[in-house]
């Protein structure tokens, strides 16, 4: 089974992309001039500004609302939004895209392919940050899956769980999860299976986290595109035919 064809009716629901790097002091300076460059797709724009978690002595109050302001150090968020409302978020350390509304990571019969999207925003911000070095990349997928029953025999026909069903059967489970860490190559992964049931509700979470660290910044779109065929590749590993066909639906 491929994942080479575009789904009407797909169980993604969220895919999220992340790039970390040294802390830049001077972010405050470039951050207008990445706005600019990103502007027609990304029209709309916001500044938040909080506080960061304090790390140190209290006052003797033993209370973070007592820290004097020239101990707290401010987080700013600059948030850039599609007008589909996919996000991009820029911190001092961090540029970060979601979106709920990708069908396709590359593939060339899609009108919104997320690569697209990752390139745009970060070969723009390269180009004005000039950062050497990425500390981590991260691309996330988490997908809502539907359940037939609380039956173990229809459940396996969907999926290849990592479950205990068998000991802990679904029809008298309202919750169960499964995770882990692995390292595959040189990038990692983290994989978490969680069935959730609310009545007559019933939904599988399969939430695929993939990661690599210490990348070239000039490296940063093929290692992308490795931790896409990482996930791909355990998500063809989870989900049967039914799934597909499932998948293969036109939304009502």
């Amino acid at each position: 089974m491929s994942l080479n064809e575009i789904f009407p009716n797909p169980t993604v629901k969220n895919v999220i992309f992340q790039i970390r790097f040294p802390s830049l002091f001077s972010m405050d300076s470039l951050v207008g001039d990445y706005q600019l460059r990103i502007m027609e797709m990304f029209p709309k724009s916001e500044l938040f500004v909080g506080k960061r978690l304090y790390f140190g002595e209290l006052p003797t109050s033993g209370k973070i609302e007592d820290v004097s302001d020239d101990e707290t150090i401010i987080k700013k968020i600059w948030r850039f939004t599609t007008e589909s409302g996919i996000l991009l978020n820029v911190q001092v350390d961090s540029l970060d895209i979601s979106s709920t509304v990708h069908k396709t990571y590359d593939n060339r019969r899609g009108k919104e392919r997320f690569r697209d999207l990752i390139q745009f925003g970060v070969d723009n911000f390269l180009e004005v940050a000039q950062i050497p070095k990425i500390n981590r990349i991260g691309l996330r997928y988490i997908d809502e899956c539907p359940v037939p029953s609380k039956g173990n025999v229809s459940f396996r026909k969907y999926y290849n769980t990592s479950l205990p069903i068998k000991r802990f059967p679904l029809k008298s489970a309202t919750n169960m999860s499964f995770s882990a860490g692995v390292k595959k190559g040189e990038h990692f992964l983290t994989f978490r299976e969680v069935f959730e049931a609310e009545g007559d509700k019933l939904k599988l979470v399969l939430d695929f986290d993939g990661y690599a660290t210490n990348i070239k910044a000039a490296d940063y779109l093929s290692v992308t595109d490795d931790l896409h065929k990482l996930i791909s590749d355990e998500y063809e590993a989870s989900i049967r035919e039914p799934v597909y066909r499932y998948m293969r639906r036109k939304r009502s």
